[in-house]
């Protein structure tokens, strides 16, 4: 009892030492915008103010506190949820209970916006188990204080208990079915920046496959991943930048609404604009400048979102492992998807940018391309220059592409993405991402090209 009475007149201290510190944190970082030092801090101040009351309320020497999910990761944005995992021994008894419920209260007094759980080690296993969410969290814990031990046995219970191939299936139905929700798009007029496709979302599910594949370790996802050649090229530089973008732009609107508004929301596009930066000009507001940029980062995130998780799946299924079948000198389907022969392919011979979507129309059941063959058309789209325009073949296949049954908008849309469309209709790629600042049009203008396609086809 006189632990918890300290605790509890210790609390306005430590609550107004807590208001400071956010405070300053907040200033520094509007003067300074730096998304992985904010983050960080932020952690490791709600670490500090947790563990001075998990010591004041006389926690039992068996028990730990443990951070769960983004808070886990060290990834700790202004007005999000903090979640955290008291981990327990056993079950508690009516003593510890009573502790717990002092503990938790006292959490919350202090005006934080904690998300708690109490469980047992077998508790955790169980509830894993049993949902995939609670198995993200945990795959990404960290202890706080309390029992180093108790922790290292969760984490290496965890380790056993991890099925990689249904964690994978379950994440990437998961991603599937939160894109389905946002009309698989990242070019809504109000996109959300942690959940809408080529958001946060995106890049945090990247290193959780590859870890859980084994790819990758808790450190630097991103690195490991090239190192592996799951990243190649520039990809890795491009995801380092858009998670750096994203994340600040995930910091400005919490800082600005003072709430956990993951959405850039039509009334907020303006200020946040101005905060990056922008301003209006004779052909654009600056609104629509600042929107234009999000969305082809996002555009950027959605391309090597499919690229890696493809590299994944190729390396955990090899080509050797699934059927092959040539269909003429430059292509061959593995498995159900489409493959160029020759890396190189499309430096000889340009014009197979565009025979690749035609084939893949008419193959049918090759809906899908193989992860090489993706990042070799994307290296190549500056090839299609004015001379690649005006070529005759070109032009015919071009025609092919627009008059076939079956698959048209499938692969207007992959151009899109991969940045073909644009560079062979220069206006085109003009209008990628760009909106149009009012409430009429839902998405960006060349998104609403493709739903028009889409609609003509239908009637």
């Amino acid at each position: 009892m006189k632990q918890s009475s300290r605790a509890s007149s210790a609390l306005p201290e430590l609550r107004r030492a807590l208001s400071e510190s956010q405070k300053a944190l907040a200033e520094a970082y509007l003067a300074h915008p730096e998304p992985r030092t904010y983050l960080r801090a932020r952690s490791d101040l709600i670490d500090r103010t947790l563990t001075t009351l998990w010591s004041q309320t006389a926690m039992p020497g068996d028990c730990a506190l443990i951070a769960v999910g983004g808070y886990g990761r060290g990834e700790l944005y202004p007005c999000s949820d903090i979640d955290v995992l008291i981990a327990l021994n056993a079950a508690p008894s009516p003593e510890l209970q009573a502790t717990l419920e002092t503990l938790v209260t006292q959490f919350w007094d202090l005006g934080l916006a904690i998300g708690h759980s109490v469980r047992t080690i077998d508790e955790c296993i169980s509830a894993a188990q049993a949902d995939v969410t609670v198995q993200t969290a945990l795959f990404e814990s960290r202890l706080i204080c309390g029992n180093g031990s108790l922790n290292a046995r969760l984490q290496t219970a965890m380790d056993q208990a991890m099925n990689g191939e249904q964690f994978i299936a379950a994440k990437l139905a998961e991603q599937e079915e939160r894109h389905l929700r946002h009309a698989f798009t990242a070019f809504s007029l109000e996109p959300n920046v942690k959940e809408s496709p080529g958001g946060l979302r995106d890049l945090q599910s990247i290193a959780w496959i590859a870890r859980a594949a084994g790819f990758s370790d808790n450190t630097d996802a991103w690195m490991s991943l090239q190192q592996q050649g799951l990243m190649q090229g520039d990809e890795r530089v491009a995801v380092e930048r858009a998670a750096n973008f994203l994340a600040d732009v995930r910091i400005q609107l919490h800082l600005l609404t003072g709430r956990a508004e993951d959405r850039l929301v039509f009334d907020l596009q303006g200020q946040m604009a101005r905060q990056f930066g922008f301003s209006d000009d004779s052909n654009k507001r600056a609104s629509e400048q600042f929107m234009q940029r999000y969305y082809r980062i996002a555009k950027r995130v959605t391309q090597i979102n499919t690229l890696v998780l493809k590299s994944i799946s190729e390396k955990l299924a090899p080509a050797s492992k699934l059927r092959i079948r040539v269909l003429n000198e430059r292509f061959q389907k593995v498995g159900n998807k489409l493959d160029i022969l020759d890396p190189q392919i499309y430096q000889r011979e340009p014009s197979a940018i565009l025979e690749t979507f035609l084939l893949m129309e008419k193959q049918g059941g090759a809906q899908d391309m193989t992860a090489r063959t993706l990042r070799a058309l994307y290296s190549a789209r500056r090839l299609i220059n004015r001379d690649f325009r005006q070529q005759k073949e070109n032009k015919r296949l071009f025609i092919q592409i627009l008059r076939q049954k079956n698959g048209v908008l499938h692969a207007l849309r992959l151009m899109n993405q991969f940045g073909i469309l644009g560079r062979y209709i220069p206006a085109f790629g003009d209008i990628v991402g760009q909106m149009q600042h009012d409430l009429f049009h839902v998405f960006t203008v060349d998104q609403h090209i493709l739903q028009v396609v889409r609609n003509i086809r239908r009637f």
